[in-house]
């Protein structure tokens, strides 16, 4: 370590336990204001943003020079003593005592991303800087948040992790939707759609599980709720039921939201979040039959007819007015994956919920009874023209002490969206990947 930078290390985030203190901040240049014979480095280190005071009279004329032209986005050890200023992004400055220049971004080559407004497009093809920005900082930590309350939710509950494969010999839904990737020796694979089938065999073995990773769908969707690669988390229940599926899947909801208000607050309030909207959802969430929800639609002026699937428009129209997520179940077997159980009475139709989000958010969880009787997967199967030997593991699981199991999914993106408010998910994973973009 320089001598420049040889004082006590902290973060921006432990500012408030240091006050009075002489420290060194490692750091990049988030913007800078001048007033004559003052300056007002802003500096940011990736927990937070600070803003610090240079005054000509205190500092070597050098050092006062060096701090007054630096560029945005130059990386800097600022060393000083924390005081208390309520004024202050969050509450505390440095008066800078001395600077170290790690790297001086040139005049000649700019950072690109300047306070002015730039155009989507634009900032999709920085979006390797654009993550440094406030709101996106705010996203990515309402995401870490969202991804820690669910681990923290299952690991809580009784639920083991069992990792699923990115690689799949077949297909949860049919191939139409996936992406085909060559395999060796001219053997053809998938990348995974859903861990969900390898998680039954799981529950098998482990009683109640869940996989939480990337899953990828090759629909060419433009929506602002689709992505071509996102994660998910999809936990699997040994003796369970569609019951346990909305029991559990209330809980886990109610879990998150509660996680991101309580660590969140700042994040919620940089993006101007309505928090009084996440503090209405609670248990219990509203209940509806797929029967009267087409009933409600048609009476909304929707043109669906029963038998067909919801679309975005529907959805919005489904929670208009209500203040937490409703649970559709009983959907027409048709419009749902042949692995679900069949309803008894109606055998038409099957076991699955789905959880749609208030606001125009849609659905953030779809899930629910599986088959578990080999005679009726076998039919159906068939029925979806699908290759038997790809199932046989699966067909395994019916012939091996079946029993019922149900379980469900719940897309990490589209949740983030909701929690933050913000109109596209293209903003909630770093790195979005959509019909027309895969970089950077």
């Amino acid at each position: 370590m320089s001598e420049l930078s040889s004082a006590h290390r902290i973060t921006i985030a432990e500012a408030s336990r240091h006050a009075g203190e002489t420290v060194s901040i490692p750091g990049w240049l988030y913007n800078l204001r001048r007033s004559g014979k003052i300056v007002f480095p802003l500096l940011r280190d990736g927990t937070g943003v600070m803003q610090c005071v240079g005054v000509k009279a205190n500092l070597p004329e050098a050092t006062f020079e060096t701090l007054k032209n630096l560029t945005q986005e130059s990386s800097l050890i600022l060393t000083g003593k924390i005081r208390e200023e309520g004024r202050a992004p969050g509450g505390y400055e440095m008066d800078i005592e001395r600077v170290e220049v790690v790297q001086r971004v040139p005049e000649e080559h700019p950072y690109p991303i300047t306070p002015k407004d730039h155009g989507v497009d634009f900032l999709m093809d920085h979006r390797h800087l654009w993550l440094r920005s406030k709101r996106q900082h705010a996203i990515i930590g309402i995401r870490h948040e969202v991804i820690r309350g669910i681990r923290d939710y299952f690991d809580s509950h009784g639920f083991t992790l069992v990792d699923t494969p990115i690689f799949t010999p077949a297909a949860c839904e049919g191939t139409s939707t996936l992406f085909e990737v060559d395999y060796f020796d001219d053997e053809k694979v998938y990348l995974t759609q859903s861990g969900q089938l390898y998680n039954e065999a799981n529950a098998m073995a482990f009683g109640k599980v869940y996989c939480f990773g990337p899953t990828f769908r090759a629909e060419k969707s433009k929506t602002r709720r689709h992505l071509t690669e996102f994660w998910m988390v999809e936990p699997e229940m040994a003796y369970a039921d569609l019951e346990d599926v909305k029991r559990v899947g209330e809980e886990l909801v109610c879990f998150v939201i509660a996680r991101v208000l309580e660590n969140r607050r700042e994040e919620l309030k940089a993006l101007e979040r309505d928090v009084a909207k996440l503090e209405a959802v609670k248990a219990p969430f509203h209940r509806m039959s797929y029967d009267d929800a087409v009933k409600l639609l048609q009476g909304k002026g929707s043109e669906i007819q029963w038998g067909g699937d919801f679309g975005n428009t529907d959805e919005t129209l489904l929670t208009e007015g209500l203040d937490r997520p409703v649970m559709v179940d009983r959907y027409p077997t048709e419009v749902k994956a042949f692995y679900f159980q069949p309803d008894a009475e109606r055998p038409e139709l099957a076991l699955g919920v789905d959880f749609i989000a208030p606001e125009g958010y849609g659905e953030i969880i779809g899930g629910g009874q599986r088959i578990h009787d080999c005679d009726l997967l076998l039919k159906r199967l068939e029925e979806h023209k699908l290759p038997r030997e790809a199932f046989e593991w699966y067909l395994d699981l019916r012939r091996y002490g079946t029993v019922p199991h149900a379980g469900f999914g719940m897309g990490v993106e589209r949740f983030v969206a909701w929690m933050s408010g913000i109109e596209h998910i293209r903003e909630t994973i770093a790195y979005p990947r959509m019909l027309y973009r895969t970089r950077p």
